[in-house]
């Protein structure tokens, strides 16, 4: 098959080399067109020529994380393999900046320690540019030695999680590797020789001491004389003592901020509790208003109502004693006045001669007559 691992490779790290790329880069890079028509069927020497037409390195990028030519082609040379010494001309190439930097960073994944910092440390002296492809698509800037620093000091680059390497310093403390010499040292070396040269020579010691007492030329070559001896002991003497120091700075700030991440847990969680007292005690109290105000409400409606009964049964007992008084006699006069009428009408004309032969008398006495008028506009019986 196209995608499985030349059968002559050799495991790095303990594992098939093309695991070195996590099982979703790898599936990403399979199913890519570049891998698939540009990749397919080359060898350690066509290799060079795909790498000649790189124009940007970079991981995945896009909503579907798509992988870049420079991936694939990491990608390839982990599959077949190429031996080390075309990796090492690809590192040592000063012509194409995209062909070195593919070596570096398959030496970085595949690389020991010892050839990793040999060969990628003077790359730190190219500051040639590059483009980088984002996640997003985009490009950015970035130069080689910028490249080179992210392959010797982070854990991640290009969507892949680069193995674990010492640090050059314990190395040259301990023989392996030669003390590193920067290039920048032999500029400040002939910068120092410059200053000396220019020193001028002062003829009286009267006139080389300063208000200090203290001659400013020699104290000017005392220093550059410390200085230079404190470059030459930072260059050699071990520097296990500060990475380990370092190291335990990095601990004690990790378990200060576990601890300071503790603290702000428990000051949450007393917070939430503090929130769900007040909450609740705040509950209660809306509950026992609550309670008072339905209390309050059913009192008044029972007042009401009592009240209503009250006046219902006052109401009544007025229209009983009404009553009782009508049974009595005391009945308004328009009420006995009709009925008068009504029993008159029914009466027969005995009566009715009767009353007026009663009248008749009556008008005899005007006194008396005024009376019976008077009562029986009274309902009261005439006089007779």
């Amino acid at each position: 098959m196209a995608n499985r691992t030349d059968p002559l490779a050799k495991s790095i790290h303990g594992t098939n080399p093309q695991n070195l790329v996590e099982k979703i880069v790898r599936s990403k890079i399979y199913e890519s067109t570049f891998w698939k028509e540009q990749c397919f069927g080359l060898t350690a020497e066509t290799l060079v020529d795909k790498a000649m037409e790189l124009d940007h390195l970079g991981g995945t990028y896009g909503g579907n994380r798509r992988p870049t030519p420079f991936m694939c082609l990491v990608m390839k040379m982990l599959q077949i393999q190429p031996p080390k010494d075309i990796v090492a001309e690809f590192i040592l190439n000063t012509h194409y900046k995209y062909v070195r930097v593919l070596g570096a960073f398959y030496m970085r994944l595949t690389g020991t320690v010892t050839d990793v910092h040999s060969y990628l440390w003077p790359l730190y002296n190219d500051n040639r540019k590059l483009r980088r492809k984002m996640s997003d698509g985009s490009f950015s800037l970035t130069h080689v030695d910028e490249v080179i620093d992210e392959l010797l000091t982070m854990d991640h680059s290009g969507d892949i999680a680069l193995p674990r390497i010492r640090k050059r310093w314990p190395l040259e403390a301990a023989g392996v590797l030669e003390p590193w010499q920067s290039v920048l040292d032999g500029d400040f070396e002939k910068q120092d020789e410059k200053e000396e040269e220019e020193q001028p020579a002062l003829e009286d010691e009267t006139h080389e001491k300063d208000y200090r007492g203290r001659s400013p030329g020699r104290d000017g070559e005392r220093y550059r004389k410390r200085a230079k001896q404190c470059r030459d002991r930072d260059r050699v003497r071990d520097k296990d003592y500060d990475r380990e120091y370092a190291r335990g700075q990095e601990r004690d700030s990790d378990h200060d901020q576990d601890r300071y991440r503790d603290l702000d847990r428990d000051c949450y969680r007393l917070r939430d509790e503090r929130d769900y007292v007040r909450d609740r005690d705040r509950d209660r109290e809306w509950e026992g208003w609550d309670r008072h105000r339905r209390d309050r409400d059913r009192a008044r409606r029972r007042n009401r109502s009592r009240s209503r009964s009250n006046d219902r049964r006052e109401r009544h007992r007025d229209d009983i004693n009404h009553r009782k008084s009508h049974a009595c006699g005391s009945i308004s006069p328009h009420r006995r006045l009709a009925d008068d009428s009504n029993s008159r009408e029914e009466q027969p004309k005995k009566k009715k001669g009767k009353e007026k032969k009663s009248d008749s008398t009556d008008h005899s006495n005007p006194e008396i007559a005024e009376a019976n008028r008077l009562r029986a506009s009274l309902g009261l019986a005439s006089l007779r």
